[in-house]
């Protein structure tokens, strides 16, 4: 799909300053700018780059004067990172407003949805399965029986939504993400071998969630393992059964949160962080990347290590970790010294 620059400043209320009906039909960095690409320049450490990229278009800010002759043409705004920011999210609505049925695709008698849909082939939509308007299903992914999804969400290629599994709107969920499987439930038997523990609940997700690629999500033993509003986790991460994830709190990849934990609101928890089960994390915590969690966290704790203690402590000791060789030959040398002294 091609833009001028007329309808792109048109769309960002810019000034077209060169040949309003310069082409484009792809997006670049301002350095690797190609003829019929678009880029921008926010940042003035960036600027001798103007002079040279061969982008057609190239949006900036306007205060901006060139120095030197260019070739591309000039999008005048306000706030060109904004700008240009802003373009992203049109054009991804662009690429992605797909609509219509595509076979080979399953969708159950009982099954319904609303206007819109965009189902990719090879999907299956299960029995009583309820979907909401402007809902995209790509290609083969799995939507099991009951399951109920709200307005405006994306499901992307290979995604598995178990059975009974809720989902409210403006949700996203990427690649290979397994939302409902069974927690993780055992109970040992008197021979020494296990016995499943049946997983009956299921899994609700409330609105504006996004979730990353092969994350998965596990059903409840009874109740629900509940992702509430505004949460946003990254690709690779392990939700036990019946976890609470409060308000808009984010999680770094590779995290995992053991079974019936609660998680507070607006935390932010980084990458490889290690959380057991059956504890409660207050609001406002920050878990630093690769931590290890056995203990219930208060509001506004900043945490660090494997087991986390406190930020400003793992700090502290943090030196003396990294002078402890010469602390123990000090104190060897020390022992020595008071053992020739008897």
């Amino acid at each position: 799909m091609k833009f001028t620059a007329a309808q792109i400043a048109g769309i960002l209320e810019g000034e077209v300053v060169g040949n309003p009906e310069a082409e484009v039909s792809k997006l670049a960095k301002i350095e690797e700018g190609t003829p019929g690409s678009l880029t921008f320049l926010s940042n003035p450490k960036y600027e001798n780059y103007i002079y040279s990229t061969q982008a057609s278009i190239t949006i900036v800010n306007a205060s901006f004067e060139p120095e030197s002759p260019i070739t591309t043409t000039l999008i005048k705004v306000a706030d060109a990172y904004g700008a240009f920011t802003r373009l992203l999210e049109v054009y991804n609505q662009v690429k992605l407003n797909k609509t219509g049925i595509e076979q080979p695709s399953v969708i159950s008698d009982s099954a319904k949805y609303g206007e819109n849909l965009y189902l990719g082939s090879f999907s299956y939509l299960g029995v009583n399965a309820v979907l909401g308007d402007n809902v995209k299903i790509y290609p083969n992914v799995f939507i099991g029986d009951n399951v109920i999804i709200g307005n405006n969400v994306t499901i992307f290629a290979g995604a598995k939504i178990y059975s009974e599994t809720v989902i409210g709107n403006d949700c996203t969920i990427h690649s290979g993400a397994i939302i409902g499987a069974d927690g993780f439930g055992w109970a040992p038997t008197p021979d020494g071998s296990y016995k499943k523990v049946p997983q009956i609940g299921n899994v609700v997700i409330e609105d504006n969630v996004d979730i990353g690629s092969c994350t998965t999500i596990d059903r409840a033993t009874m109740g629900s393992t509940v992702i509430r509003k505004g949460v946003k986790l990254d690709n690779q991460i392990q939700i036990a059964h019946n976890v609470e994830i409060g308000e808009n709190t984010v999680i770094a990849a590779q995290t995992g949160v053991a079974g019936s934990t609660k998680i507070g609101k607006n935390c932010q928890i980084g990458g490889q962080v290690g959380i057991v089960g059956h504890l409660v994390i207050g609001n406002n915590v920050r878990i630093q990347a690769q931590s290890g969690i056995g203990k219930n966290i208060k509001d506004d704790e900043v945490l660090q290590g494997s087991p986390a203690f406190t930020y400003g402590d793992y700090n502290k000791s943090y030196v003396h970790f990294r002078n402890l060789p010469k602390i123990v030959s000090d104190m060897d040398e020390f022992m020595k010294q008071t053992n020739n002294n008897k």
